[in-house]
């Protein structure tokens, strides 16, 4: 089995760079630079191989899909989360059921989709002390739910959410759902047989360790949709390439929810990526991560994160005043943060080790001096 210090190998940049932002942006890797420099060899050597590029486009599908146990029918390739839930929410008939619950720990780029569907009625269920718990969100769902969102790592302060628990309430009201999985795929293993979602979305940006541009959704077979999808294009089509003007059909999987041309650079990225991610065994990631944020707990202080291990996954969250200026004193000692709100993010990935949290504790230490 490949060890946390082999897997850091394969991150040029980790030799000087103390990188706990993978909340935010993943490492760069050895295979992910080769990929890109790939890309632009296609452009050189050929022009417009769009074959070539779409095998990519398919192989990120397909990767996807084997990452989260779905078959790649039921795996759209769209440019964004925000996208994701915007096709999801295009497709419903809210008369009937109006209400959406979400929360406020999930990311805007979802809960503003679901704020703008006009005729809802959106219910946010509050966090207490930066936790959000299963009784709450029941005391929310009921009959008049047409949907319930919820993530499966708040990206605020890194908290687990009770998913199961929320996902088995929606569906004995008959309610769809939707998880976020943005910030836990890649560090987090994810079955969504066993989850029992309608709708799972995640990028390949953070954890993924891709490039911003590309994120998938998964759309559980058998979901039948009140409308077709709002958003659509040529690659929405039964055979994107018959290029008629005048007939829009689509298709009965996922890829009803594509659209315009996907962004063939990131599909490159997000291959390399969970190509690189592939090598590894998900518990192994999720077991070493869990490590290094009980370390993290023993000796940072302030921390806005759960101490129940059981709460937490790949990230810590450390109270501070001003965030950003104590991440800009981090950064001009070659550790790399990722500050929001009142919070200083500090995310672990496999590639992290406790010499790491070590680091980045007496550099915390230093500016408060």
């Amino acid at each position: 089995m490949t060890t946390p210090e082999e897997f850091r190998l394969r991150f040029p940049a980790l030799t000087e760079t103390t990188y706990l932002a993978s909340c935010s942006q993943g490492a760069l890797s050895d295979m992910l630079a080769t990929a890109l420099l790939e890309f632009q060899h296609t452009l050189l050597e050929y022009g417009a191989p769009w074959e070539q590029w779409l095998e990519q486009v398919d192989l990120a599908r397909q990767l996807f899909a084997d990452m989260i146990h779905a078959t790649t029918d039921e795996i759209a390739v769209v440019p964004s989360l925000s996208a994701a839930a915007y096709q999801v929410a295009s497709t419903r008939d809210w008369r009937s059921r109006p209400r959406i619950v979400t929360t406020d720990m999930e990311f805007p780029s979802v809960a503003h989709v679901w704020l703008a569907q006009r005729g809802t009625d959106v219910r946010y269920v509050e966090d207490r002390s930066g936790v959000v718990y299963a009784e709450d969100y029941d005391a929310a769902i009921d009959e008049t739910c047409g949907l319930v969102s919820v993530p499966l790592i708040s990206y605020r302060n890194g908290v687990r959410l009770p998913v199961e628990s929320v996902l088995e309430k929606a569906r004995s009201v008959g309610a769809l759902t939707f998880v976020d999985a943005y910030q836990a795929a890649g560090v987090v293993p994810i079955d969504v047989r066993q989850l029992g979602c309608d709708f799972l979305a995640a990028g390949s940006l953070k954890y993924m360790l891709g490039i911003p541009g590309i994120a998938f959704l998964y759309v559980r077979e058998g979901v039948q949709d009140a409308v077709d999808p709002q958003a659509t294009g040529w690659f929405g089509r039964r055979d994107p390439f018959a290029f008629n003007p005048r007939v829009i059909d689509f298709p009965a999987n996922a890829r009803r929810f594509e659209s315009g041309t996907p962004a063939i650079p990131a599909a490159y990225g997000a291959v390399a990526g969970m190509r690189v991610l592939a090598s590894l065994e998900p518990k192994a990631i999720q077991g070493h991560i869990a490590e290094l944020t009980e370390y993290a707990h023993s000796v940072l202080d302030d921390l806005g994160t759960p101490s129940d291990p059981s709460l937490r996954d790949p990230q810590v969250a450390l109270i501070d005043p001003n965030p950003n200026e104590l991440a800009e004193f981090l950064r001009a000692r070659n550790i790399v943060t990722s500050p929001r709100g009142e919070l200083l993010r500090i995310s672990f990935h496999y590639y992290n080790t406790s010499d790491d949290v070590d680091a980045v504790a007496a550099a915390i230490r230093e500016y408060r001096k």
